[in-house]
């Protein structure tokens, strides 16, 4: 069984003015429902998972000045963009031992989403706006946890994991 604690912040500070404020989703996504479906998302990527008696991510929901900022700042891409994963588990820890790291919440990383983006995406894709944010955390999870796509098979292969994940949340793309 996994333990997971999801730290949910919303960041509307200076939006774009396409901009959705979260007192304006349409359907927005509680707190509990974002543990929830990273909970029941992390049990079946268990195997993906280094020991820990719990895991803590952090997800933020932005508007795109933001994100573009940040996009900027680490991957030299001056655009907003959907989703940003900063894992914080990309090497070992050779300083820790491995007990220690087991008693102590295992930090996983920071995703971050775009809110304007992913309104966009969803309006695109014809589906509703929780479902694209839902496909977009999924993504930034999978990135925390080693999943890149350098290549079609390995981009094939990450999506196909995400389709699952949503499915296992009675969501579909």
């Amino acid at each position: 069984m996994v333990a997971v604690e999801v730290i949910v912040q919303e960041s509307f500070l200076a939006p774009t003015p396409s901009a959705i404020s979260a007192d304006k989703l349409p359907c927005p996504i509680s707190i509990s429902t974002w543990k929830s479906w990273f909970y029941q998302w992390l049990e079946v990527l268990e195997a993906d998972l280094p020991p820990a008696s719990t895991y803590e991510l952090t997800l933020r929901l932005t508007d795109d000045t933001e994100i573009q900022s940040l996009n900027a700042q680490y991957r030299d891409q001056n655009q907003p963009t959907d989703v940003l994963a900063f894992a914080a588990l990309e090497v070992d820890f050779p300083g820790i031992s491995l007990p220690m790291q087991q008693s102590v919440p295992l930090y996983l990383g920071d995703v971050v989403i775009s809110v304007d983006t992913a309104y966009r995406q969803a309006q695109q894709q014809r589906h509703s706006l929780p479902t694209e944010l839902a496909w977009l955390a999924s993504h930034g999870l999978l990135h925390l946890l080693g999943w890149d796509h350098p290549n079609e098979e390995s981009l094939t292969k990450m999506l196909n994991q995400q389709k699952m994940l949503l499915r296992i949340v009675e969501l579909a793309v």
